[in-house]
Parts: C-alpha cells; structure tokens; sequence
C-alpha cells in the first residue's frame, strides 16, 4: 500500500478556487493510477477525478470537468486537484486514493478501484 496526505483544503466563498495536493510514499508513485473521490455530508462517496499512472489521462465526472483540473508529478509524488468556480454544492470532504492499477479503467470511478486512501480534506463553500 502507499501512503497519501492530502492538503490545501479549507474555507472558500463561491466562484472561488482552491488547490488541493496529495502527497504519496511507500510505493512507485508513477505505478499506479490516482483518483479524487469526495464526500458530501450524509451522502454516499463519489468519484471526482482520476488521473492515469503516467499523468497521461484523466477521467472527470461531468458537471465538475469544467471547472476541476487534475494534474501529477511523478518526481515530486504529488497530485493536484485545481478547483475553480467552486459552488456552495462541491462543499465535501475530498479523499485522495490510489489506484490498484496504472490505466483507468471502468471501475474507475468505484471505491473499490483504489487501494490506499487518504486521511481526507475538508472543502467548504460559502454562498
């Protein structure tokens, strides 16, 4: 397994931006894919964004492809999530995971695609 802490969370107005990090070791970072998943309160988890092991391919969920970029560097162990244009309804705790794979595939966007997780970074958007 690999360890992932997440960062840049915290309190944002709407239409603001936030960049959260997520920061891996005890693995070959660039081994496996990594995904955003996020949790809205008293709501089940849900998929936001993964990004293919060599940084080369992402998957979205639509209403957040606009506005959410994810990024990697594998040198550095880390993936960005950039969220722009933030509305009161992204307000979550975001989870960074590892994949159990390098590609995405179409479990992808499930809880059971991700091996390792994150201890979760609490989003909040003001109206």
């Amino acid at each position: 397994q690999v360890q992932l802490v997440e960062s840049g969370g915290g309190l944002v107005q709407a239409g603001g931006s936030l960049r959260l990090s997520c920061a891996a070791s005890g693995r070959t970072f660039s081994s496996n894919a990594m995904g955003w998943l996020r949790q809205l309160p008293g709501k089940e988890r849900e998929f936001v964004a993964a990004i293919r092991g060599s940084g080369f391919g992402t998957r979205y969920t639509n209403s957040m492809k606009s506005r959410f970029t994810l990024s990697r560097d594998n040198a550095k162990n880390t993936v960005y999530l950039q969220m722009n244009s933030l509305k009161p309804e992204d307000t979550a705790v975001y989870y960074c995971a590892a994949g159990r794979r390098r590609l995405l595939g179409p479990d992808t966007t499930l809880s059971g695609a991700y091996d390792s997780w994150g201890q979760g970074t609490q989003v909040t958007v003001s109206s």
